[in-house]
């Protein structure tokens, strides 16, 4: 268990100590929760009534929020930000793998730099480019010429086909597949016929990537993840999508083909983005959204309707099948209320 002093965890975040910065500090809590020796936070001014109650030996507060709080606090601007850094600095989850097993297969041609710890039942193909202290867990494949950035990890059983390059500090999470071929197909006749997916994936520095997510490889050139994009569990990224850097995509939402999203930008859960267009950097995607056009200007985009009773929700989808109908109608009126004018 790590243990740190408030006074060293504010030095850590550059912030200011209210109170005590002797106590020692071993773990994060939510402010409802915490016991001794756990810190919490308070970002939403709608958890204000627990701050007064919590049991928390430290709480980041910002500097409006600590006026008149009586317990420790360390005072910074952004409260959410600080509890992200400590509890980076208190995590304690386990390497993906300690050292080299055993029981990997190890291409005599694969180059492994210093620090890499690689699992058991791994497979490291030909030419594969291992960087300083990249962790491989246990069943993980990595195909043929693939290059995996120093200081990234691979939870277990993550298969990356041949020619895939992943950048600096990334994490891959379990079951995940990068460089599957992509979906492309002529039909001739009725008959599907193959394209072969000669392209590659390229994956930039910092990018997180949940389980069981796929990244399809491109037709011909590169699908591409940029610098410090985060992807969540159950995503589909399909060949020769290039997603901007630092945007963030939530879970099960699908990306067709030779799509283009800028940076910055937010996509919520099972959302579903048509092939062979783009979006504007800095664009918010709610979560169940259908996008079918180009999104030129940043904003928030929307299509999903919310729950209502079975019985309403019947209601108003006869009354959506009836929409034309309403409108040639009015069309009609309107064209009958201008020639009386």
């Amino acid at each position: 268990m790590k243990s740190y002093t408030i006074k060293e965890i504010a030095a850590y975040l550059n912030a200011e100590v209210q109170g005590d910065d002797s106590v020692e500090i071993t773990r994060v809590a939510t402010l409802e929760k915490a016991q001794v020796g756990e810190i919490s936070f308070l970002a939403n001014p709608k958890y204000q009534s627990q701050l007064e109650g919590t049991a928390a030996s430290a709480v980041l507060l910002s500097p409006h929020s600590a006026q008149g709080f009586v317990g420790n606090a360390i005072v910074l601007k952004d409260p959410y930000v600080g509890f992200a850094r400590v509890a980076q600095l208190l995590d304690t989850t386990p390497r993906a793998a300690e050292s080299i097993h055993p029981s990997a297969v190890i291409d005599a041609s694969a180059t492994l730099g210093e620090g890499v710890a690689i699992g058991a039942n791994a497979v490291i193909g030909a030419n594969v480019i291992l960087g300083e202290n990249v962790q491989i867990g246990a069943g993980c494949v990595i195909g043929q010429n693939v290059i995996i950035g120093s200081n990234s990890m691979l939870w277990a059983n993550v298969t990356i086909y041949h020619d895939v390059h992943l950048g600096q500090s990334c994490i891959v999470h379990s079951s995940t597949v990068i460089g599957s071929d992509g979906f492309g197909y002529a039909n001739e006749r009725g008959q599907w016929i193959k394209i072969p997916q000669t392209g590659g994936v390229r994956i930039g520095d910092r990018v997180e990537i949940g389980a069981c997510t796929s990244i399809d490889r491109g037709a011909i050139e590169h699908t591409e993840i940029h610098d410090g994009v985060i992807i969540d569990n159950q995503v589909q990224i399909a060949h020769n999508v290039i997603i901007g850097e630092n945007t963030a995509l939530a879970g099960s939402s699908t990306f067709a083909g030779s799509t283009t999203l800028g940076k910055y930008c937010i996509v919520g859960g099972n959302c579903a983005v048509a092939g062979h267009l783009s979006v504007a950097d800095g664009t918010h995607i709610s979560g169940g959204t259908n996008v079918t056009s180009v999104i030129r200007e940043p904003g928030v985009y929307s299509s999903a309707t919310i729950a209502m009773e079975n019985k309403v929700w019947r209601r108003n989808t006869v009354r959506f099948r009836q929409l034309d109908e309403l409108f040639q109608r009015v069309k009609k009126l309107e064209k009958n209320v201008k020639s009386d004018d």
